[in-house]
């Protein structure tokens, strides 16, 4: 009772706050996004996300040698895919030559111990830009399973350690799971996008992949039919416990700061590592308020991601992981 209790006097001084600080971030606690593209010597700017980048493969090289060498040591690749590889099945993703499981290789050979986790959608192979088959103006979901199956076994083969299906059609993480036993690939983990919104804040990773949905006649212009409504909080924890008990390693829950009341929700019921993805459009907005001068990036962006891990983040895919541990000295 005051004033034999002063709350205060734990905040006297830098060194007394960061003794008894609850949430500790560390560049362990980082998952690093990396978009791959086809040539050689392409660094290319993301104009919605600036001072991020599309790589070529031997740039891809290059930049995982350096993040490793900052503490970064895992990955999650995505792939932008040319326009005249893509089809209504997604064919190219199956190609053991395809960019995706070139990137894969590149990681490994340049840096082995590199933890690689990989996008299993459809959406950069797919000519709607969807994340499934599109028949009769429908996404179909149980053709669509089968095929991210197929596309999880040819990511594994290639050498990835997890696959993080992002699609959210119903028993897929089932379909992955039982296709990675039958080929032998027990020990390939699997990272579901559990909870997955139909959010707004998509926008700049859909302009760095070209990967949004098409305006076509009789095919959906938007994903709410298979990603969830933001108004919704108990069918995350259905949609999380479910993906458990059909065989995810790890569930994740995407966007980040919007949803945070989610991740903690999640947290508390499951025994699994629980992801955050913070997303292009909440990186986009720091740049973009920083580059105005209405915000201190670097205050902001520490903030943000040390309440994503005090939410209950065991791990966070975050655009800003090199600056973060750039900050954390």
């Amino acid at each position: 009772m005051y004033p034999l209790r002063r709350n205060r006097r734990l905040r006297t001084n830098d060194s007394i706050r960061h003794l008894v600080r609850e949430t500790i971030l560390s560049p362990k606690d980082f998952l690093v996004p990396l978009f791959v593209t086809e040539g050689k010597g392409i660094k290319e700017e993301i104009a919605s996300m600036p001072d991020y980048y599309r790589l070529s493969l031997d740039l891809l090289s290059a930049e995982v040698k350096e993040l490793w060498n900052m503490g970064l040591h895992a990955v999650l690749l995505f792939v932008k895919v040319p326009d005249n590889l893509k089809d209504n099945k997604g064919t190219e993703a199956l190609n053991e030559n395809g960019l995706m499981q070139k990137a894969i290789k590149t990681v490994k050979d340049a840096c082995p111990g590199m933890l690689v986790m990989t996008d299993v959608a459809m959406d950069p192979y797919s000519s709607f830009g969807h994340d499934g088959i599109v028949e009769n103006g429908q996404i179909l979901n149980d053709e669509t399973a089968e095929f991210l199956a197929e596309m999880s076994v040819s990511h594994a083969l290639a050498g990835a350690d997890f696959v993080a299906p992002s699609d959210m059609m119903d028993g897929r993480i089932l379909s992955i799971r039982e296709a990675l036993e039958d080929e032998g690939l027990v020990n390939t983990g699997i990272m579901s996008y559990s909870a997955k919104y139909a959010s707004a804040f998509y926008g700049p990773f859909r302009d760095a992949l070209d990967s949004a949905p098409v305006d076509v006649k009789n095919v959906p212009k938007d994903k709410k039919t298979y990603q969830m409504d933001y108004a919704n909080r108990f069918e995350a924890l259905k949609e999380t416990e479910m993906d458990i008990d059909e065989g995810a390693d790890i569930v994740m829950v995407k966007p980040g700061l919007c949803y945070l009341d989610i991740v903690r929700e999640i947290r508390n019921e499951v025994d699994v590592p629980v992801a955050v993805y913070q997303v292009s459009g909440e990186y986009a907005m720091v740049k973009a308020a920083a580059e105005k001068g209405w915000l201190d990036h670097d205050a902001v962006v520490m903030e943000q991601l040390t309440a994503i891990k005090r939410a209950g983040a065991n791990i966070i895919a975050s655009y800003f992981a090199k600056d973060a541990v750039r900050l954390l000295g």
